[in-house]
């Protein structure tokens, strides 16, 4: 019976560093970042445009096309 206020011990100490941990990180300010990258592949490519100076973009239907030419 001497194992069980060890166990209690050891996850004590994982729980308090868990949330010593988590309120580091929260000041940090690392948590905002992570709410807009989750929402990137959301965003439509449709909507960027080439630059002046820039060819376009070939169509995905285009590189298949080529790609399967080639072999």
């Amino acid at each position: 019976m001497s194992i069980v206020p060890l166990l209690l011990f050891c996850s004590l100490a994982l729980v308090v560093g868990a949330i010593v941990l988590f309120v580091f990180s929260a000041r940090q300010g690392d948590c905002h970042e992570a709410e807009r990258l989750c929402l990137l592949p959301l965003e439509d490519d449709a909507d960027v445009r080439p630059g002046p100076g820039e060819p376009p973009h070939p169509s995905p239907e285009i590189l298949r096309d080529s790609h399967e030419s080639s072999h």
